[in-house]
């Protein structure tokens, strides 16, 4: 057993607001103790903030709480964006969910680094550049409010583990960690077997024929480890699918991550 606790991703904002209690009320029947403070339910109190107390009453109710995070993410608010008007935006914004993450109890929160496919002309070296300096005038942030931020491999070039390290490199702070994804990493270790794989489009979009396929992913992400992504696929589209229902090797999986050394929590999604 994990020493470090599970939490849930619920999407609740595809549902009637209405229902939210009656679904906390069935996760909590069932065993579940945390929930995931989503990228919906972040930007729910964005536009409410009348929302931070109406979730910590029903969760109270049920006897959930928050433990980990999910920023709200895409083309403008990922860290490698590289439109200079929406540059500063994204770090006001993003300084705003630390802020949010912490208020509801929160310790870690996954920030997106971005996809390259979607700056397709602009060189990966300023795109990493791009990272990094968000990440420089987030961490300090982070740290004042003691919200860790984990970075997470896709299935992009550009958020492959021999970038997430050199990002990593910059930043010593134990402030900033990974967010290790299963199901993205079997899209890296098993997309090579059909050629409409989600990784073979994503490079391809970049100019490159032949993704960097890799089946270390995880060992090489292992010592700045802080949460987890996990759910299965099978291997050529990120389905989402419960785990043990894909082609994810567990067996392998589990017994590394009992060995992370910083790990904090581990998230089904």
């Amino acid at each position: 057993m994990f020493p470090v606790p599970l939490s849930f991703l619920f999407d609740f904002g595809r549902m009637n607001p209405d229902a939210r209690p009656s679904i906390m009320h069935e996760l909590a029947a069932n065993g579940v103790k945390h929930i995931v403070l989503s990228d919906e339910l972040i930007s729910m109190i964005l536009q409410s903030r009348g929302m931070v107390k109406t979730l910590k009453s029903e969760m109270a109710a049920e006897g959930l709480d928050f433990v980990d995070a999910h920023a709200p993410f895409g083309r403008e608010l990922d860290l490698n964006c590289n439109i200079p008007v929406c540059r500063k935006q994204l770090i006001l914004r993003h300084k705003l969910h630390l802020a949010i993450a912490a208020e509801m109890g929160v310790d870690t929160i996954t920030i997106h680094i971005g996809n390259d496919h979607q700056f397709p002309d602009v060189p990966l070296e300023e795109q990493l550049k791009n990272v990094k300096d968000a990440l420089a005038q987030l961490l300090p942030v982070a740290e004042e409010y003691g919200v860790a931020i984990a970075i997470e491999n896709i299935w992009f070039r550009i958020n492959t583990p021999e970038n997430l390290l050199s990002i990593k490199a910059d930043f010593p702070s134990d402030y900033l960690g990974f967010c290790y994804d299963a199901g993205h990493a079997n899209l890296m270790s098993k997309g090579y077997l059909n050629p409409e794989s989600n990784p073979f489009s994503a490079w391809k979009a970049v100019g490159v024929d032949t993704p960097a396929w890799d089946d270390h992913i995880l060992e090489k992400m292992l010592p700045y480890i802080i949460n987890t992504h996990l759910h299965d696929n099978d291997g050529v589209w990120d389905l989402h699918k419960n785990i043990g229902t894909g082609t994810v090797d567990w067996k392998h999986v589990i017994p590394l991550l009992t060995t992370a050394p910083k790990l904090k929590n581990m998230q089904s999604e």
